[in-house]
C-alpha cells in the first residue's frame, strides 16, 4: 500500500473515531439538557452535524462508499462535485406501493376507463387497472390519494442530480442508468426503517 493510500485509510479511521466522540458528547449534551434548544446541544448537534460530513467525504474518496445518514441542511452529504451553476438537473423520484386492495383499485380504474370489465378478478385485471390510474393521475395525486386507490404507500427516495441539457426523446430509452453520485445534488428519502431507527434513539435517551 502507497504511502498516499495508508494516509488516506488513517484519515477515514481518525474521521470514524471524530463521529464516534462526536456522537458520544451530543447524546451527553441531549441527556443533560433542562430545557429545549439549550446552547450545548446546538453546539454539539453542530460538531456531529460537520464530523458525519467529513467522514461522509472522506469514505466516498477512499472506497467510493457513502453513509445511510443525512444531515438536515446538507442533504448532498459533501459528495458533490458538479458545476455550481448546473445548465440542468434531473430528478429521479421512486415510489413503492403494495396493492392492498385489489377491488377498490379495480372499482378506481373502473370509473375512469368503461371498457374496463366490472369486478374483474384476473391478474390481467389490476395490472390493466394500474395503467389506466396511472395513465389518469399524477404520481403526487396518487401518492396523496393511496388508500383511496387501494394503495399502501412503502419506501420513497427522490434524487435532484445535475446534467447536461438532452435533446427530446435523447434518454428515454435508458432513462435511469448512468445517474454520476458525484453530480448528485440532494436526496431525499421516506422509509418506516428511519421511524423505527428514530423511536428507539427516543426510547434510550
Amino acid at each position: 500500500m502507497s504511502d498516499a493510500a495508508q494516509l488516506t485509510v488513517n484519515e477515514v479511521r481518525a474521521a470514524a473515531e471524530a463521529v464516534k466522540a462526536a456522537i458520544d458528547r451530543h447524546l451527553e449534551a441531549v441527556s443533560s439538557a433542562t430545557e429545549a434548544g439549550e446552547p450545548a446541544v446546538v453546539t454539539a448537534y453542530e460538531e456531529l452535524a460537520a464530523a458525519a460530513i467529513a467522514y461522509d467525504q472522506l469514505l466516498y474518496e477512499a472506497y467510493d462508499e457513502v453513509t445511510p445518514f443525512e444531515v438536515p441542511g446538507d442533504e448532498a452529504g459533501g459528495a458533490y462535485h458538479g458545476p455550481d451553476q448546473p445548465e440542468a438537473i434531473s430528478v429521479l423520484i421512486r415510489r413503492d406501493y403494495l396493492v392492498a386492495d385489489p377491488s377498490r383499485l379495480r372499482a378506481q380504474a373502473e370509473r375512469v376507463d368503461s371498457t374496463l370489465t366490472p369486478g374483474g378478478g384476473a391478474g390481467d385485471a389490476v395490472t390493466a387497472a394500474i395503467g389506466v390510474l396511472f395513465g389518469e393521475y399524477e404520481p403526487d395525486e396518487i401518492a396523496a390519494r393511496a388508500d383511496e386507490f387501494g394503495l399502501e404507500e412503502g419506501d420513497s427516495t427522490l434524487w435532484v442530480s445535475a446534467t447536461e441539457p438532452t435533446d427530446p426523446g435523447e434518454w428515454l430509452p435508458e432513462p435511469f442508468d448512468g445517474l454520476d453520485p458525484q453530480l448528485l445534488i440532494c436526496r431525499f428519502d421516506v422509509s418506516e426503517v428511519y421511524d423505527d431507527e428514530l423511536d428507539g434513539l427516543e426510547q434510550e435517551l
